[in-house]
């Protein structure tokens, strides 16, 4: 029982989100320049949402650090927002080293969940997402800045099939824990 409770006991909400993460994967394959503007825009005002937060923080927050210091860290995030929002291209560039990065670490630590967890049931998944998303943070890695148009929403979008699959056999196999112990 403790397995199932490990893995969110494969509720189908959980089964219809790893569905969907699987088919936004595919989408993102076939779309790789829309996927990879998409995410550099999106974060970008990301950004600048936070930048106008971290102003109106500057002024909320009395005696808690100086409010110059408050308002440079607030025009930082509006300056980067914007620049990556009017150079998405050069975002694109720079988030593609920044995913690579990203690919790597999240590899790593699922092959440490994988040996924290291998002998639950399903965790040969884990196993195989870390070892897939390592290998493509190192692809990424290695042929930056070249491919930078199109890698983020190729790699994004096999992570995510990756993630998905991972969490719909996952979610699979504690299902068939809960009508087993049932």
């Amino acid at each position: 029982m403790a397995q199932a409770g490990l893995f969110n006991l494969g509720s189908g909400k959980s089964i219809v989100w790893a569905i969907l993460l699987i088919v936004f994967g595919f989408l993102a394959i076939v779309l790789p320049f829309a996927s990879s503007m998409g995410v550099v825009i999106v974060v970008a005002w990301l950004i600048v949402f936070s930048g106008g937060f971290q102003f109106i923080y500057a002024f909320q927050s009395k005696g808690i650090g100086h409010i110059l210091w408050k308002i440079l860290v607030a025009i930082l995030y509006l300056i980067v927002g914007i620049y990556f929002l009017l150079h998405p291209v050069i975002g694109v560039a720079e988030f593609t080293l920044v995913l690579a990065i990203f690919f790597v670490v999240e590899g790593v630590f699922d092959l440490i969940a994988y040996f924290q967890n291998r002998s639950a049931q399903g965790s040969v998944w884990i196993l195989l997402d870390g070892i897939v998303t390592l290998i493509l943070g190192v692809l990424v890695w290695r042929q930056w800045p070249s491919s930078s148009l199109w890698v983020i929403g190729t790699l994004v979008g096999i992570s995510m099939i990756m993630t998905g699959t991972t969490r719909l056999m996952i979610s699979l196999a504690a299902r068939r824990v809960e009508h087993g112990a049932a």
